[in-house]
């Protein structure tokens, strides 16, 4: 570890950005009491297709489906291509779940190998407690940015945990509206997997998570990110984190995960689909550790597109606002990205010697491979939970009309792609319909995006342009 600078920011003093990589019921807590503002509500009337699939034949199949291919992947029963061999991929996952998210030095590592040393020797985790603080224009972009979508995430957990917004308060009429809407309820996988809200062995606010409701649950050993001896169940529910009071839906490491890593995607473009792929494999990391089912994931990845897609437009209703009371409101988040692009080029040039561009190449880490990042990326777009939505099953849904905003995600990394262009993109590439969330929504329409693919698509017409 690069030795101790003579500046550094304790994690804990940005209440926000602790809350985010410490994922603790309490920091759930003390967020989620400020009143929903309208991003939170489109976000959770997007998320709640869930509390609604017992209601039919088809839902019960994919809560049944989703507890299964958990199990499996936790266990390791259900052999999927990962980047590393399964041991490995334990070894990582437990590593990723400590998540010093402020300043990105976990996902760094998509960066390949000559852009991961050079960012880390200026971004990385000293201790427990501290870090290095990201460049100005950076920290204001990211912290803005996990500000944003980890806040929508955590009010999220306990509104469909138990329909509260810290375990305890009742929501407002406003967002207790969107159950009735949807015809749905709050604990969805306590009621699923009978393990409802304080029943015993389950989850006192609902939601129980895998470690208390899978049959087969593997326990397994190894070393965390900080170099500590550490097990999954220190992490699930020990001294290093206890999410045992913490519902699961929907997982706020993967919407950290994906954010942070879509982030550094649109950042340094030329390292897009790594960054993409290592966004999937944390959300991925979460199933392995035992803290989060496979629905958690999606439903973290499917509102941290939608939210930046709305940051990256501008949209009022997400920018100009203040996430929270230590992070201040941005006006313009593409000026802001901009700004921060800029100063993250200079630093990673001047510590790797070469254009980025250049260094980019140099890679003999796991994400070398591109046939091997595809084939991983592809088993995570839905998991084969199945179909909930007969009604958009089979058909293309097209963006431009349903979530027209989603083509900044391509647009901002590639400018040579008009907004049209880059929609139709995203509609010739969207992954299988008719998923859990994929209900006919704009939001829903996010959970079929396959970004991977499509990105695949832009480099190379931005090659030939």
């Amino acid at each position: 570890m690069n030795q101790r600078p003579r500046f550094v920011a304790r994690i804990h003093r940005a209440s926000s950005i602790a809350c985010l990589a410490l994922a603790s019921a309490l920091c759930v807590r003390a967020q989620s009491l400020q009143p929903p503002t309208v991003a939170t509500l489109q976000d959770l009337r997007g998320l709640a297709a869930v509390s609604a699939l017992s209601n039919t034949p088809e839902g019960r199949n994919t809560l049944v489906a989703n507890l299964r291919v958990t199990g499996g992947i936790e266990t390791g029963k259900i052999r999927q291509p990962t980047l590393l061999p399964f041991s490995g991929q334990e070894q990582l996952a437990l590593s990723d779940a400590y998540a010093p998210g402020h300043n990105l030095a976990q996902p760094s590592d998509g960066l390949g190998t000559s852009l991961a040393a050079a960012y880390l020797s200026h971004f990385h985790a000293i201790d427990r407690e501290h870090a290095t603080p990201l460049s100005p224009a950076l920290e204001r972009l990211v912290r803005y940015a996990l500000a944003t979508t980890g806040g929508h995430s955590n009010a999220a957990k306990f509104f469909f945990g138990n329909g509260t917004l810290d375990g305890r308060t009742p929501v407002s009429a406003e967002a207790r509206a969107i159950y009735t809407d949807v015809h749905g309820s709050p604990d969805p996988f306590g009621r699923a997997y009978s393990f409802p809200a304080g029943s015993v062995g389950a989850d006192p606010n609902g939601d129980s998570r895998p470690f208390q409701t899978e049959p087969d649950f593997k326990h397994y050993a190894g070393i965390d990110y900080l170099g500590t001896p550490a097990t999954n169940d220190e992490y699930d529910h020990g001294k290093l984190m206890d999410l045992t009071g913490n519902p699961s839906y929907p997982s706020g490491h993967t919407t950290n995960g994906y954010t942070g890593a879509l982030l550094l995607a649109l950042l340094v473009p030329s390292r897009y689909q790594q960054m993409i792929t290592r966004g999937a494999e944390y959300g991925n990391d979460r199933i392995i550790v035992g803290a989060h089912y496979a629905m958690d994931v999606l439903g973290g990845r499917t509102l941290a597109l939608h939210d930046m897609a709305h940051l990256l437009a501008n949209d009022p209703a997400y920018v100009q606002q203040q996430p929270n009371e230590t992070t201040a409101a941005i006006g313009d988040f593409q000026a802001a990205l901009g700004a921060a692009r800029v100063e993250l080029n200079t630093l990673l040039q001047a510590s790797c010697g070469q254009k980025v561009e250049i260094c980019a190449t140099r890679d003999t880490g796991r994400f070398r491979h591109a046939h091997a990042n595809e084939r991983f990326y592809a088993a995570t777009q839905d998991y084969g939970l199945g179909i909930a939505h007969s009604e958009t099953a089979g058909i293309k849904e097209d963006v431009a009309q349903i979530a027209p905003e989603a083509g900044y995600l391509l647009t901002t990394a590639f400018p040579n792609l008009s907004l049209q262009m880059a929609d139709r993109i995203l509609t010739e590439t969207e992954g299988p319909g008719g998923g859990f969330l994929d209900d006919g929504s704009s939001f829903g329409l996010y959970s079929r995006i396959d970004l991977y693919t499509a990105a695949g698509v832009a480099a190379a017409l931005a090659r030939t342009q």
